[in-house]
């Protein structure tokens, strides 16, 4: 795993959210934790060395981003730059394929397996998104099940997470998906 050069939180439409950083780009982002120090355990885990500090510029460029992004712009966040040391090649894929799904949109599992030429993968997908350690860069808010579900999240949250986010890109109304 890539590790952290330092990492801050930041306030956000949906709570308060982290980026961890190392020399080449992002090496981790957290959507909202049950508390701040919950957050910060889980953006620097095991990375001693990394502390809260400021963010150098082009990371604090990327904080104006996503804060943004948020509260509801569209910024597709596609040029921000992640370490992916240690990511298997799948999971470079689909983060890739993830990555070019538009603010506003929403596509399956299945569909974003087919799109990668593995039709048949979905829960292979399901699976790599679940480890996705870049959420809001990597947008897995946006890939949902088949049956019209949102599916699993595994961040803070859960599907509550997932849905606000959806609903802040539009892609959602209240009570789209099988929820209230």
């Amino acid at each position: 795993m890539a590790h952290a050069a330092g990492y801050a939180l930041f306030d956000t439409a949906i709570g308060c959210c982290a980026i961890a950083w190392g020399e080449r780009g992002i090496t981790r982002c957290a959507l909202p934790a049950a508390s701040e120090e919950a957050l910060r355990r889980h953006i620097a885990p095991g990375s001693a060395q990394a502390g809260e500090q400021p963010a150098p510029p082009a990371i604090a460029a990327a904080i104006t981003r996503i804060v943004a992004l948020l509260a509801g712009a569209r910024d597709d966040l596609r040029d921000l730059v992640l370490e992916l040391d240690d990511i298997p090649e799948f999971h470079h894929r689909v983060f890739a394929a993830t990555r070019e799904i538009a603010p506003g949109s929403i596509v399956t599992y299945g569909e974003l397996a087919r799109r990668l030429g593995t039709p048949g993968a979905a829960r292979a997908v399901g699976q790599a998104l679940g480890a996705n350690p870049f959420p809001i860069v990597v947008p897995c808010h946006r890939i949902v099940a088949a049956n019209g579900r949102l599916g699993g999240f595994s961040a803070p949250g859960g599907a509550r997470t997932k849905r606000r986010m959806l609903q802040i890109e539009g892609a959602i109304a209240q009570g789209d998906l099988g929820f209230e």
